[in-house]
């Protein structure tokens, strides 16, 4: 679940993106640099820690791309003064080589968000096998892999490329013929844009300031609070905000900057969204089927059981997961079986140059200009599609060739279906389409090896779509910067390869260092547990579920897709109201403390839009991006302190009295 956390000032981007055209274009291969590479591989292994604690603790991770644009240009401006002061020359810095720095920064952390770390090969190990239940049924003893730097890059390198080569030759279609908007793309495009105009020094030198500043409080914070945090249940995580009872339900605010900084970029609906599913599971729902125990379910099974109340948390979440992509899934589908017909019945794709501006023209030269060898796209795909052939078997015998091959020759539409939708919408619906491939697949191989065939088939099929969809959003952004698609290519191919060794790394610390994927601990990683059931769902049916859950799954699904025919069929001015079931279903496990940091978020933007909206409009996403990568990064030490045994001095406890 991502949101767009960019806000631009009323036609200020526009105008930006329209100067551009008084600037001369620097060839494909000067921009791309050292300087640029050095600034891509440090935003990304920084994002990439980040972002894998996030999907390890709660798995909802916002976009993080306007960040990532303003500390490429904060290096990269930073690098060039420092070379100037010294006496050296350095070349100047341009909005394409912030573009691709910006590029390349994404593709690496894209890879610790989209790898599976935290949903479908984490779902893989033993410790989610042995949660979702040894005696059930598809569940088969050594139906699980550990997690291991090995087989992971490698499973990475052989997925991850093949999305960068599938949409290739139709990348004129999708943003020269068709013009999608890509609003992603197009608002990053308007940032970078800005940066470099004269207005736009003053702007960066605020929010680099404002960057720095939160930074340096996150990051000094999260040391203060580790000092306490010496033993279970210690530190100021654990302060009982609103009573020990309360803290119980897991009602409390737990002092995460993460999470605030996260809740002031995503929207305020799925902050609220948030809290309305806390409230409901946390406060409501799990208290009343506790008081069930013995009548429902047995009185002495565990309660991290899949026939006990873990049960009812990970099939109810389950069902609003599913019903609110079953139903978007689908729109999105409609939406853009409705949009390429009207365009074919109008039979005039290409729009006539009479009614382009001069702007429009040089950037459609540029795009189409610095082509890309349509032979380099089809043997690239071959190559990497063999490649996987051999490699995923090797990896999962579980998973036969001739799966691979069925997936790989479906992607391109697959992936051209969600490119597609994501250029109307800015709805990325790769996970979806892994859903469908992990359905079909683990039904159709059977009991034996249905968990592990379904899980991996639903990361090739998501990772194809997710990349060709970003790589589409990326090539927005270039065409709207007049960055060549060639050095974006190549950029987005260099970060892709860094993030399948950085991300593996950095899920290796963690893994070692946290107890990932306990559901008493801070790294519950919930979604490993969801996709692995939703594995033996498919092979086993709804034998599964524990008494009366089927009952509620219907509810729940039901209401998901109530809820979003209601936010598209009602009035706007009530339909945005209408919660989002997405958002209301990671509570469900994750429970409600992180909720209330997020919605903190929203409260510290809400009251700073009502003292200086333009202010706060400038301000917000570089003081929040501040503070996640501030408590982001104390993490990477914190978790070398854990390797090597050292652990804080003070013990900070709280007890009723």
């Amino acid at each position: 679940m991502e949101e767009t956390g960019v806000v631009l000032e009323k036609g200020k981007g526009e105008d930006d993106l329209r100067a551009m055209g008084s600037h001369r274009i620097p060839p494909w291969a000067s921009q791309l640099s050292l300087r640029g590479l050095v600034a891509s591989l440090s935003i990304g292994i920084m994002y990439s820690v980040i972002v894998m604690k996030l999907n390890l603790t709660t798995g909802l991770v916002p976009t993080l791309n306007v960040s990532a644009a303003l500390l490429a240009f904060v290096f990269l401006r930073t690098w060039t003064k420092i070379l100037h002061k010294a006496g050296f020359a350095a070349a100047p810095f341009n909005r394409q080589e912030n573009t691709v720095v910006q590029t390349c920064a994404v593709a690496c952390y894209s890879i610790a968000v989209g790898g599976g770390f935290g949903s479908y090969l984490l779902g893989l190990n033993k410790k989610t096998y042995e949660q979702a239940g040894v005696d059930t049924e598809g569940n088969v003893p050594g139906s699980y892999k550990e997690p291991g730097i090995g087989w992971m890059t490698g499973f990475l390198f052989a997925v991850s490329f093949v999305g960068l080569l599938a949409l290739v030759p139709l990348r004129r279609i999708m943003i020269v013929d068709y013009k999608l908007s890509y609003p992603s793309g197009t608002a990053t495009a308007a940032l970078i844009s800005g940066f470099h105009t004269p207005h736009g020094d003053e702007m960066a030198k605020k929010q680099v300031q404002g960057f720095t500043k939160y930074f340096t409080i996150s990051f000094l914070w999260s040391i203060f609070q580790w000092f306490f945090s010496g033993g279970d249940g210690c530190g100021f995580s654990e302060f009982p905000t609103f009573g020990i009872k309360a803290r119980k339900q897991t009602f409390y605010f737990d002092f995460s900057l993460t999470y605030v900084g996260a809740g002031m970029i995503c929207s305020h609906l799925v902050n609220i969204s948030l809290l309305i599913g806390a409230v409901l599971s946390w406060g409501v729902m799990w208290p009343l089927l506790s008081e069930l125990k013995g009548t429902w379910y047995p009185l002495d099974l565990p309660e991290s059981s899949m026939k006990s109340l873990q049960g009812y948390k990970v099939f109810i979440s389950t069902a609003l997961i599913l019903g609110d992509g079953l139903y978007n899934f689908l729109k999105v589908i409609a939406f853009t079986a409705r949009s390429m017909h009207a365009r074919w019945r109008n039979k005039s794709i290409i729009k006539d140059h009479d009614d382009q501006t001069l702007e429009d023209l040089q950037r459609d030269e540029v795009f189409i200009t610095e082509s890309i060898p349509l032979w380099l796209a089809y043997s690239g795909y071959a190559l990497f599609t063999i490649v996987a052939l051999i490699a995923i078997p090797r990896i999962f015998p579980q998973v036969k060739w001739f799966y691979v091959i069925i997936a790989y020759i479906l992607a391109p539409a697959l992936g051209f279906c969600n490119a597609y939708g994501a250029g109307l919408t800015d709805m990325n619906m790769a996970y979806n389409y892994g859903k469908v491939a992990l359905f079909i697949l683990a039904s159709l191989t059977g009991r034996d090896s249905g968990v592990v065939a379904g899980l991996v088939g639903c990361g090739l099929v998501k990772s194809v779509a997710s990349i060709s969809a970003d790589l589409m959003h990326d090539f927005k952004t270039g065409y709207l910067t007049r960055t060549s698609p060639r050095s974006m290519l190549l950029s987005q191919t260099v970060g892709t390869a860094m993030g399948c060794i950085i991300a593996p790394l950095t899920f290796s610390i963690f893994y070692k260092a946290f107890d990932v994927g306990n559901p008493e601990g801070s790294f519950k990683a919930p979604y490993a547990l969801i996709y692995r059931n939703m594995a033996i769902l498919s092979v086993q049916g709804f034998s599964a579920l524990p008494q009366h859950c089927l009952q509620l799954c219907y509810g729940f699904f039901g209401f998901a897709v109530a809820a979003n025919l209601m936010r598209d069929l009602f009035p706007a001015k009530y339909g945005r109201w209408v919660p989002l079931p997405m958002a209301m279903a990671v509570p469900f496990l994750v429970g409600a403390s992180f909720a209330i940091d997020m919605c903190a978020g929203s409260l510290i933007v809400l009251a700073w839009h009502k003292m200086s909206s333009r202010r706060a409009a400038v301000m917000a996403p570089a003081v929040a991006s501040g503070l996640i990568c501030g408590d982001g990064i104390w993490l990477l030490p914190s978790s070398l302190l854990a390797l090597a045994k050292i652990n804080p001095p003070i013990c900070m406890k709280f007890f009723a009295t």
